[in-house]
């Protein structure tokens, strides 16, 4: 599902299903109606596909399910976030299927803000899957916004003890 894109400034929003994307989007919500900006939600999925769909007849309808799967995360993302997509925001969603970065960056042109979140990752996550915000600073021709999720409060790191070094002893 994709709608025409609209002209000028816009807030190109990369959102998936991750606590970050929801930061990420809440930020962008509110950075449009700060600055009446319109609002261009992309989910993109890395569902393996063939590089040549016309070679194979089920690619397309394959490619079709995860678009409409697509559209269906990010209209879950703003439920939860805004309690739907906001009347007072002009806002286009945009399913794709492939890399994430590169269709990100492919979308956002000269004077958009690209927002992106960040959170944690582990360090499988780290070495097998690329980070897109990382693609994404390095390769736009635009600002990157990278809204990284916040700890909460009761999480360990945020204790006296985090900035520590391990060898370190506490004296009384």
């Amino acid at each position: 599902m994709e709608q025409d894109l609209p002209g000028g400034a816009r807030l190109v929003v990369g959102v998936d299903e991750s606590p970050a994307a929801r930061w990420a989007l809440a930020w962008a919500i509110g950075a449009a109606r700060l600055h009446r900006m319109a609002i261009v939600a992309v989910h993109v999925s890395r569902a393996p596909v063939h590089p040549f769909p016309e070679a194979l007849p089920v690619q397309h309808a394959i490619r079709a399910g995860e678009e409409a799967r697509c559209a269906e995360v990010i209209e879950g993302v703003f439920e939860d976030v805004a309690g739907g997509i906001p009347d007072d925001v002009t806002t286009v969603v945009v399913a794709r299927v492939g890399d994430p970065g590169y269709h990100l960056v492919d979308l956002a042109r000269e004077g958009d803000l690209l927002v992106l979140g960040r959170g944690r990752r582990g360090l499988v996550s780290r070495i097998f899957l690329p980070s897109t915000s990382m693609y994404c600073a390095r390769h736009a021709r635009t600002t990157v916004v990278i809204v990284k999720q916040p700890t909460p409060p009761d999480d360990p790191e945020m204790s006296e003890a985090r900035g520590r070094r391990f060898w370190t002893r506490r004296h009384p």
